[in-house]
């Protein structure tokens, strides 16, 4: 890892993810236009880069996040899915309300949006969904509009946390949830090492191969490292103003699942 410039430590509760693009320190301007940019380029595979990094378990982690958030079968339940783009979750959640939730998928990137689109008019749940082009520090949502608000695998590319946090706390009703899953810290001994060759070696040429792109396997790699482990994280989530916080591990740490209550 030596090629590495910038540090490996994990930034707090106080933040520090504004100015890291993986291990690189940039100017905290330009993060949400290097950050789009990858994400324009992996749109296309993102949900083969998911599988990759996760080694498929993604999937199970994403139907455990459902199963613990519980969507409500009546009509009129409104949840919304940020830097959701694929459609992954507002799907899962729309077909456990068996089709009476409504889904508002919000992505600052148009490419990730236009897979997902593709995707809900291939399953034929496009009236169960609306797609919206918006930042997640910035959601164009009047106060106190949604009943849930989800997140997976789109926090830590956010520059600034606690932004997003404190819209999400904005926009849910009393009585609403905030689900968040992300890759985390690895609390299990061996298992870290493992991870970390996996992560740093495999991934980005398995992302060369697929994708003929490196660079932003890497960047999702670092991310990962930079991102806040489960009880900074945690801490967070109750600085926007968040109850009953309490966080899931899964796979030994892998990935987190956090949820709080805005009470």
């Amino acid at each position: 890892m030596s090629q590495h410039d910038g540090n490996m430590d994990r930034v707090g509760a106080t933040g520090g993810m504004e100015s890291s693009f993986g291990f690189r320190q940039v100017d905290e301007d330009s993060k949400q236009a290097l950050v789009n940019d990858v994400f324009h380029k992996v749109a296309k595979r993102y949900d083969v880069m998911n599988d990759l990094m996760s080694a498929g378990m993604h999937r199970v982690w994403k139907d455990a996040m459902i199963a613990w958030l519980a969507p409500s079968k009546r009509a009129g339940w409104r949840s919304l899915d940020v830097a959701g783009g694929t459609g992954d979750i507002a799907f899962r959640i729309v077909e456990a309300s068996r089709k009476q939730a409504h889904v508002t998928v919000l992505d600052i990137n148009g490419s990730m949006l236009g897979v997902g689109r593709e995707r809900a008019i291939k399953k034929g749940l496009i009236d169960n969904v609306d797609f919206v082009e918006a930042n997640a520090e910035e959601l164009p949502f009047e106060d106190n509009s949604f009943d849930a608000y989800t997140i997976a695998f789109g926090i830590r590319n956010v520059p600034h946390i606690d932004k997003a946090l404190s819209e999400a706390y904005r926009v849910l009703k009393p009585g609403g949830r905030f689900m968040c899953l992300e890759f985390s810290e690895v609390e299990m001994p061996i298992l870290d090492k493992v991870y970390d060759q996996w992560s740093f070696h495999a991934i980005p040429k398995i992302g060369q191969m697929i994708t003929g792109d490196a660079d932003s396997y890497s960047y999702l790699v670092e991310s990962i490292r930079k991102f806040p482990a489960q009880k900074d994280f945690g801490t967070m989530i109750e600085q926007a103003g968040f109850e009953r916080v309490s966080w899931r591990n899964f796979t030994g740490g892998i990935a987190a699942l956090h949820s709080g209550w805005k009470l």
